[in-house]
């Protein structure tokens, strides 16, 4: 299976991800205020920001999963909305806390998603097997996800997502409940799509993570974008972390009171 891949004719030549003034809104209420974003091709982007910031509601829109309010959004020139079809077949996407078909076992599932991508069967059945293994589900193959942990849901997740070896992969928290060895796994199969010409766009709230991993970050606050550029750009001379507080205005001055927790 190659990871990556070469770009499509007449793709823009430096962006695999863009997002133009994208605008929604809940019961009445703005959540995402004209946010636009640009990852460059070849990227390992990391997304972070608060609970609530907006980052799922954005990387939601700009997949298909959710029709923003006004905005544009494109997957290496093909326009998310306007031709769902090319921008989809380009992109593996693996949202959080999304249903699977989960009485359907690994193994059926992955082969399944490889139907609807119009894989051959056999290529299909093929990479399955490799991704079952590489990601250490092959004892469980024949269980149904119903019964997976919480870390295995997101390691057949990110199975599905790259079955068809696309070329930008939108995580949404790939990490979260997921053990160290497998997450080691998962870290050396990104670099591997990064390092075949694929881009990796991530959120996580984990910031030594970002820190570790990506080269690119976008901090996200109130539905903004309050910053983004390369990882060295972004936190100067201080760790991700400590920029990343400085910019949300993060301080311990609000915790106060519980003095029963004082001994």
């Amino acid at each position: 299976m190659t990871l990556g891949g070469t770009p499509a004719p007449g793709a823009e030549p430096g962006a695999a991800f863009e997002c133009d003034r994208l605008v929604k809104s809940f019961h009445g209420r703005e959540v995402v205020h004209g946010l636009s974003l640009s990852v460059p091709r070849g990227s390992m982007f990391g997304l972070v920001g608060p609970n609530g910031a907006g980052k799922t509601t954005t990387l939601s829109m700009a997949t298909g999963l959710l029709r923003p309010d006004a905005g544009t959004a494109r997957i290496l020139g093909a326009d998310v909305w306007a031709d769902p079809s090319a921008a989809k077949a380009l992109m593996g996407v693996a949202p959080d806390g999304m249903r699977l078909f989960e009485q359907l076992s690994g193994r059926e599932l992955l082969e399944y998603v490889g139907a609807l991508r119009r894989m051959p069967r056999a290529t299909a059945a093929q990479r399955t097997a490799e991704l079952l293994d590489v990601l250490g589900l092959a004892g469980d193959s024949d269980v149904v996800v119903a019964d997976y942990s919480a870390g295995m849901v997101k390691k057949i997740a990110l199975a599905t997502a790259l079955i068809h070896a696309p070329r930008v992969l939108v995580l949404d928290e790939p990490f979260e409940a997921v053990d160290p060895v497998s997450g080691q796994t998962i870290r050396t199969i990104l670099r591997r799509f990064v390092e075949g010409g694929g881009t990796v766009i991530m959120s996580s709230h984990v910031m030594e993570l970002v820190e570790g991993l990506c080269d690119r970050v976008a901090v996200i606050v109130d539905g903004r974008v309050r910053a983004a550029g390369t990882l060295e750009e972004l936190r100067g001379d201080k760790t991700l972390h400590e920029r990343f507080l400085e910019l949300v205005g993060a301080s311990d001055a609000g915790v106060g009171g519980l003095t029963w927790l004082d001994s």
